[in-house]
């Protein structure tokens, strides 16, 4: 994926902060880190994290006090990009983006009944390598109907569906359910994926539902247990 359709380093900060504060890493009321440490932590600018602030401050979740330092404010909804992103290393946390490898049309059974089509309907997938910090993670393979768009380019993507959805195809996605069990990593996996083709790995199927109130996403994960765990958190 092209440098062009990343998101900007200060909205990946604040989608990072956001996701973070949702799991319940910080809790309402409670003080993050100064600006300082928390930069150094993240490995940006101080200028770049104080544009993440910005943000989450204009969205209502953050709370500056002079002198004092800034509180988390209120927990974020579902419309944060990393919402339902539940991965995260074992070290802790990480910032997710991710590499397209394939955007085509195909059919699939399977994957047609979920999402209550016929089982010859053309369907658009998407597979990606995620990664965290920029360290592999994962293989995504995510399907949607071929009814939404005609034609889907990958160069006119961007880094997060969720975005794209929303903006380009006129839903989003307001719910998920996720079923997690062990799986053999595909044979179409990229280099940079350390768990070996046909190798044990944790595996997620996911259902999302719009705000139609209808499954419109289908997506298979494989990641990579050894540094990477699945993680969700409620308060």
């Amino acid at each position: 994926m092209s440098e062009s359709t990343r998101l900007p380093l200060f909205i990946q900060i604040s989608e990072l902060l956001r996701r973070e504060i949702s799991a319940g890493y910080w809790l309402p009321g409670e003080r993050l880190p100064t600006e300082a440490e928390l930069a150094k932590k993240l490995g940006v600018a101080v200028g770049t994290l104080r544009k993440a602030l910005n943000e989450l401050e204009q969205n209502g979740l953050l709370e500056r006090i002079q002198g004092s330092g800034t509180y988390v404010k209120n927990t974020p909804d579902n419309s944060a990009v990393y919402h339902f992103f539940r991965l995260e290393l074992k070290s802790g946390g990480g910032l997710p983006n991710a590499d397209f490898l394939s955007v085509e049309q195909h059919t699939n059974t399977y994957v047609a009944s979920l999402l209550g089509l016929e089982s010859n309907a053309q369907l658009w997938r998407f597979r990606r390598l995620r990664k965290l910090d920029q360290q592999p993670a994962a293989m995504e393979e995510i399907w949607i109907s071929g009814e939404h768009k005609e034609d889907i380019a990958p160069d006119g993507l961007v880094e997060s569906l969720y975005v794209y959805y929303r903006e380009k195809l006129g839903f989003w996605i307001s719910k998920v359910q996720d079923s997690i069990t062990v799986d053999h990593v595909p044979d179409w996996k990229h280099q940079d994926f350390k768990p070996e083709i046909g190798s044990a790995c944790g595996y997620i199927e996911r259902l999302s539902w719009s705000n139609r109130d209808r499954i419109e996403e289908v997506s298979f994960t494989w990641y990579d247990p050894v540094n990477v765990r699945y993680a969700a958190r409620w308060t």
